[in-house]
């Protein structure tokens, strides 16, 4: 637990321009974002196995000294035992009011956005088959793309989101980010001044939906109509990304993709 935080910490998602995911890309990104306001260096490794190598099955993971932990939860638990923490100053009801806010961001923003790669049909066909199986030749890339899309929509089904027609899955997103916009008001971070868990969460999402080109902007949209929440996601981008790692992720998505955040 005391071991100081290596440099050659490495975090790994799948390949960043054709292949990568929104709902995988929103989750790198909020890693990498919670890793940068603890101020403990990460490299970027896009492989196009990474799902494969992940002890989850779940991107990202960290591969830090001889340990590899996957998801947010547990890397903030392991960062934690290292002796790094963003919540450490905050009360029991805050700590317990910060985990209720990340559940609604797991349970609302990224179930809508697993829901719109794999249920939604023209979704499906012209962005997911196609940059889920990129890195695979035929016919293995549509094997995979279908093995996947299968466990989604029963993950889907047995949560009781397989029925929703996208209007409702996006009336779900507006109520989620209605409420962090409440939460948050006007201060800077969730919790006053300074950021915790719960913010590297919610701009991996947030960011990611604003900057990632989907078939319509309905999704981006809804998060717009936010203003606190889109000055929160700019503030951030430039608090800790812009002029630390030009190849992080959320540079990355600005410059290739397109930005709505100017």
């Amino acid at each position: 637990a005391a071991e100081p935080w290596p440099e050659n910490a490495a975090l790994y998602q799948q390949l960043k321009e054709e292949q990568i995911l929104l709902s995988d890309n929103a989750s790198s990104l909020a890693v990498q974002a919670f890793l940068q306001m603890c101020n403990l260096p990460i490299r970027v490794i896009c492989r196009a196995n990474a799902e494969y190598m992940s002890p989850s099955g779940k991107v990202p993971f960290i591969h830090v000294g001889n340990q590899v932990v996957s998801e947010l939860g547990p890397i903030v638990q392991f960062v934690k035992a290292k002796g790094h923490s963003l919540s450490d100053g905050l009360d029991e009801v805050q700590k317990a009011e910060m985990k209720a806010y990340m559940e609604l961001v797991n349970n609302m923003l990224l179930t809508a956005e697993l829901y719109l790669q794999w249920c939604d049909d023209v979704t499906v066909e012209e962005i997911t088959h196609p940059r889920y199986g990129s890195p695979y030749p035929w016919p293995l890339n549509r094997i995979l793309s279908y093995q996947k899309q299968w466990e989604v929509r029963r993950k889907m089904k047995a949560i009781g989101w397989a029925g929703k027609t996208l209007e409702q899955v996006l009336e779900d997103v507006d109520q989620c980010c209605h409420a962090l916009s409440q939460r948050l008001g006007t201060q800077p971070y969730f919790f006053n001044k300074h950021p915790t868990e719960l913010d590297a969460l919610v701009f991996g999402h947030l960011f990611t939906i604003l900057t990632t080109q989907l078939i319509t902007d309905e999704l981006s949209e809804k998060v717009k109509n936010y203003s606190n929440l889109t000055a929160f996601c700019r503030r951030i981008e430039q608090q800790y990304f812009e002029g630390h790692e030009k190849d992080s992720s959320a540079v990355a998505a600005r410059s290739s993709k397109r930005s709505l955040l100017r």
